[in-house]
């Protein structure tokens, strides 16, 4: 009798790290909406995207800047995504391979980062927040957070929040 629990013990973990492992093998999406305002003077808005634990130490996910700019200019203008900027981004080398992209126009944006393959993979589970900040120039700043458990449950998504001038939608997803 005491076989039998024994070996429904051990199916129970193996299939639990089987589990755990192919939730680690999926891609984080996080899909964010940059809206069109009526301004005069419109740019791109730089786009920080970290997760931060409780201790407020930031996994780097994305930032998006104007690549372009002469003599790297566009790197000067980082610091205006306040948050991101004291949570590690003066401390970024940029551009990084696979973190750093150009900026976006409004409409919707998705980004994906494939879990195994990122810093995400070595994350210890727990709480997460889930910051998304931009930055425009002459315009304004907004920060999004979205609280979370690490690793994602397919049953908690997806997560979503709304920006009120600078970001629109925000979703969270995993995609297989």
């Amino acid at each position: 009798m005491e076989m039998k629990l024994f070996k429904k013990l051990v199916a129970v973990a193996l299939f639990g790290l089987c589990a755990a492992s192919a939730v680690q093998a999926e891609s984080l999406k996080v899909s964010i909406e940059i809206p069109r305002l009526n301004v005069a003077e419109y740019h791109n808005p730089y786009v920080a995207v970290w997760l931060e634990d409780e201790s407020r130490k930031a996994t780097q996910i994305a930032v998006w800047y104007d690549l372009e700019m002469r003599n790297n200019e566009g790197e000067k203008w980082l610091k205006d995504l306040r948050q991101w900027w004291r949570r590690g981004g003066r401390g970024l080398d940029v551009p990084v391979d696979g973190i750093t992209s150009a900026t976006y126009g409004p409409g919707e944006h998705a980004l994906e980062v494939a879990i195994a393959d990122s810093d995400l993979a070595k994350l210890a589970p727990g709480k997460y927040r889930l910051r998304i900040e931009a930055a425009r120039e002459v315009g304004g700043r907004e920060l999004i957070e979205i609280p979370l458990t690490w690793p994602l449950e397919k049953s908690s998504l997806p997560l979503s929040a709304k920006g009120k001038e600078e970001l629109g939608s925000i979703q969270v997803a995993l995609l297989p």
